[in-house]
C-alpha cells in the first residue's frame, strides 16, 4: 500500500510540473509574439531565452544568437552557441560565429568560420570576406586568390558595406575588391608593388570616387612615394 502511495504521488508531480511547463511555455509563447508585435528586441531575446529552458532546440538558440548579433552583442551571441568548428553548424550559425569573432578581433578563428561558409556556397562577398581576413593574418598568398575569384565573378549591382566612417557607407563590391588587391599587393612587397597598389586603389575610385577607404588609402601610397622618391 506504501508503495502504491509514493508511486502515486509521484505521478501525480510528475504530471503537474508537466502541466506547469506546458502553462510557462504558452505563457512566453504568447509573451514573445507581443514583444515581436511591439519591435521590443531586448523582450524578444528574453521570451526566446526561457523558451530555450523549457524546450531546447537548436534552432532557437541560432537565432537567438542572430538577435545578439544584430545588437552588437557578440560574446553574448557566442556564449549562446560556442565557438567551435562544426560540420552540422547550420549556415546562420556559422554566419554568427564568423561576424562575432571578427568583430571581436579574432580573425583567425572568424577566418575558420568564414571558410565553412565559402565551402558550402562561394561567392564574391564571401570571398572579399575571406581575403580582407588573410591579408590581417599575413597569408597574402591565399588573399589573392580570393580575390581574383571575386573579380572573376563579381557583377556591378554587388555592394559591400563600410563602417570606418560615423555614418556607415556602401560602395561597389567590385571598387572594394580592387582596393583589396592593391592592399594585399602592397603587403606583399612595399618597395616592388609600390605603384601597382596605387593604380588599383584608382582603379577602385574610378568605379566609386566617394569609396573613402581607397581615398586614404591612395593618400596614403601617394605620401609613400614621394618619401622615396
Amino acid at each position: 500500500m506504501k508503495t502504491l502511495t509514493t508511486a502515486l504521488m509521484v505521478l501525480f508531480v510528475s504530471l503537474s510540473f508537466a502541466q506547469g511547463n506546458t502553462d510557462l511555455k504558452a505563457h512566453f509563447e504568447a509573451y514573445y509574439k507581443q514583444m515581436k508585435a511591439q519591435g521590443d528586441v531586448q523582450g524578444v531575446i528574453n521570451a526566446m531565452t526561457h523558451l530555450d529552458v523549457l524546450e531546447p532546440l537548436q534552432t532557437r538558440r541560432d537565432t537567438l544568437a542572430y538577435l545578439y548579433l544584430t545588437e552588437g552583442r557578440y560574446m553574448q551571441a557566442l556564449n549562446t552557441i560556442g565557438v567551435e568548428k562544426n560540420a552540422t553548424d547550420s549556415d546562420i550559425n556559422v554566419e554568427v560565429k564568423a561576424l562575432a569573432l571578427k568583430n571581436l578581433n579574432q580573425p583567425k578563428l572568424a577566418l575558420e568560420q568564414y571558410e565553412v561558409l565559402y565551402q558550402r556556397s562561394p561567392n564574391p562577398a564571401l570571398a572579399y570576406e575571406i581575403a580582407d581576413l588573410m591579408i590581417l593574418t599575413d597569408n597574402t598568398a591565399g588573399a589573392k586568390a580570393k580575390i581574383e575569384y571575386g573579380l572573376a565573378n563579381v557583377k556591378d549591382d554587388m555592394k559591400r558595406a563600410f563602417y570606418e566612417r560615423q555614418q556607415p557607407y556602401q560602395t561597389s563590391l567590385k571598387a572594394a575588391l580592387l582596393y583589396l588587391k592593391g592592399l594585399a599587393l602592397f603587403k606583399e612587397n612595399e618597395t616592388a608593388n609600390l605603384d601597382t597598389a596605387l593604380k588599383f586603389m584608382n582603379d577602385a575610385l574610378a568605379i566609386d570616387p566617394n569609396f573613402n577607404m581607397a581615398r586614404i588609402s591612395r593618400e596614403a601610397l601617394e605620401a609613400k612615394k614621394v618619401a622615396k622618391n
